[in-house]
């Protein structure tokens, strides 16, 4: 893997769609192509996946407090 910031697109902006599986399928492929390819994108990943997993914890009145 790279974590060369400068080569190629990167997809930091797609994680969290892709996370929640809410991609198209060619968005999805490409996303899972360039995380297998870059360390720094498949990082912030692992950060947006934790993320979502916590949420998951939250009930509704720990969102009104």
């Amino acid at each position: 893997m790279t974590a060369d910031p400068g080569e190629g697109p990167h997809v930091r902006q797609l994680l969290g769609a892709y996370v929640l599986d809410a991609l198209a399928t060619d968005e999805t492929r490409t996303v899972s192509r360039h995380l297998q390819s870059c360390d720094r994108c498949a990082a912030d990943y692992v950060e947006v996946a934790e993320a979502v997993s916590l949420l998951a914890l939250l009930s509704a009145d720990d969102l009104l407090e």
